[in-house]
């Protein structure tokens, strides 16, 4: 779709560069059988230049592309409708570009609230005083949690009060949906209890974008076909209790030095594995994480996270993240894969993949 698109801009604004060669001169061109005078041989050259402007940002994903294309379209449009007779077939070629900039404005429109959120987030955390995770403050973890630090690497560096993660991956409905690639961007914010989740996916060439929201105890959940027709929303104490244990698998997994946070109670161990808690606004959820010799988190079950089923319905469903391919990402080893499954009475769903692809822990505003 994208190199659909960028055909119709590079075709349609050099066509533009034709009205300028005449009125100036430089060629007679035949197609053109309407006089040009100089001065709308200038704006037929001002509308292939925007249009080639268009043509760099959409090839350097500049988040602006559709600004200049509705200009483009405008410009282009008014020349079409003056000189109708040579021109009017450039019309279809206006409507398909201007389709196209209301989705990108749809996009943008719709991405810039996750942004903004992203942005309050990472002022209300500048204030937090920094401090380094030590021997001492994983002292009262089990054991298994207290490896699992040390191996990660957590220990010595600065405790974490909020991280980025960025991945790659692919999603699906169910066994018989097919799968849809896609590329997130997610910040967590640790004492704010605030998970930001931004995901771009492909389902049959078209974009689908989903931004989840989790703000200390309170989340939704707004998936929409090429960013304006609402596919998906979901919301209610069922959402927030399921995007509850997502915060604290995010802890889990993406940022070991958290588990020594107060609102964790360690319930049970049993060898490797360990039973924890969490609570946030009075919300309290459980998980086992389960680890392996070397030290490493290998998955993360939970019973009390809820899928969407038909109607959009909320079900109660055991959750889990089988975690492998430990690698180091700035500085801290972590998981580089992930599946997100389901266990239904009839027998797992892998539902997600996710692929970490970097961290950064402690952002600041730009």
């Amino acid at each position: 779709m994208r190199a659909i698109l960028l055909f119709f801009v590079i075709f349609h604004g050099l066509i533009h560069l034709l009205g300028f060669v005449k009125a100036f001169g430089f060629s007679d061109v035949e197609q053109l059988t309407q006089p040009i005078s100089k001065p709308f041989g200038v704006i037929w050259l001002i509308s292939f230049v925007l249009f080639a402007v268009v043509a760099v940002m959409f090839i350097s994903r500049g988040s602006y592309w559709w600004l200049f294309g509705f200009l483009a379209v405008l410009i282009s449009q008014v020349l079409i409708f003056y000189f109708w007779k040579d021109a009017k077939f450039g019309t279809v070629a206006n409507v398909i570009i201007l389709f196209a900039v209301v989705i990108g404005y749809g996009t943008w429109n719709f991405k810039r609230s996750y942004q903004n959120e992203v942005t309050s987030g990472l002022i209300q955390t500048a204030s937090i005083p920094e401090s380094v995770l030590s021997e001492a403050d994983i002292q009262n973890l089990p054991l298994a949690v207290q490896n699992y630090l040390r191996y990660t690497g957590a220990v010595g560096k600065p405790k974490v009060k909020n991280f980025k993660v960025e991945f790659t991956g692919k999603i699906r409905k169910d066994e018989q949906s097919e799968w849809m690639p896609f590329t997130s961007e997610q910040y967590n914010f640790v004492d704010a209890s605030t998970r930001l989740f931004f995901m771009n996916a492909t389902m049959k060439y078209l974009q689908v974008l989903g931004f989840h929201c989790f703000k200390n105890g309170s989340a939704f959940m707004d998936i929409r076909l090429l960013s304006l027709i609402k596919v998906q929303y979901q919301s209610g104490k069922q959402m927030d209790i399921s995007e509850t244990v997502t915060f604290f698998n995010d802890m889990c997994c993406m940022a070991p030095a958290t588990l020594i946070d107060k609102r964790i109670q360690w319930i049970e161990v049993d060898g490797n594995k360990v039973k924890a808690s969490f609570t946030n606004n009075n919300i309290t959820i459980s998980a086992w994480l389960y680890f392996n010799e070397k030290g490493e988190l290998v998955n993360f079950i939970s019973e009390d996270r809820y899928a969407v089923a038909e109607g959009h319905v909320m079900r109660r469903l055991p959750w889990s993240t089988p975690l492998k391919d430990y690698k180091k990402l700035n500085g801290t080893k972590i998981a580089g894969y992930a599946d997100a499954v389901y266990t239904y009475p009839e027998g797992d769903l892998t539902y997600g993949t996710f692929t970490f692809t970097s961290i950064e822990y402690n952002c600041k505003v730009n």
